[in-house]
């Protein structure tokens, strides 16, 4: 699996989560940092997506390539750790200013996710 070449710039997906209970969370979220070759990272407000993988590390990204259509990637995750500083975290707010409607300064924290699946979207 070369997530690098799975998740090409320009594209963006949607990051599904669950709390503890099983309520679900959809976002739009940019494309990951492919940190290892399996695991990926985004930076994190303090939002539901946060609060779920406190409380249940499971969770799901459907990756759109730029363009028309339906290709991409569908990524199951599973959290392996969390930051909330570092060179990582001030690389993803740096990468973020001006080019989203997110203040950098929101971003708090950087999730680590292991991806235990990918599968192509269509």
């Amino acid at each position: 699996m070369d997530l690098k070449e799975m998740l090409k710039p320009g594209g963006r997906g949607v990051f599904s989560s669950a709390s503890g209970t099983g309520i679900v969370n959809s976002a739009v979220y940019a494309v990951p940092r492919v940190v290892e070759k399996d695991v990926v990272a985004w930076g994190m407000i303090d939002g539901r997506t946060w609060s779920n993988i406190q409380e249940n590390p499971h969770a799901s990204y459907a990756y759109f390539e730029p363009g028309e259509g339906y290709k991409g990637t569908r990524l199951t995750l599973v959290l392996a750790r969390t930051e909330d500083s570092g060179e990582l975290l001030d690389a993803i707010r740096e990468g973020v200013r001006g080019k989203s409607p997110v203040d950098p300064a929101a971003l708090r924290h950087v999730a680590y996710f292991k991806v235990v699946e990918a599968r192509p979207l269509a």
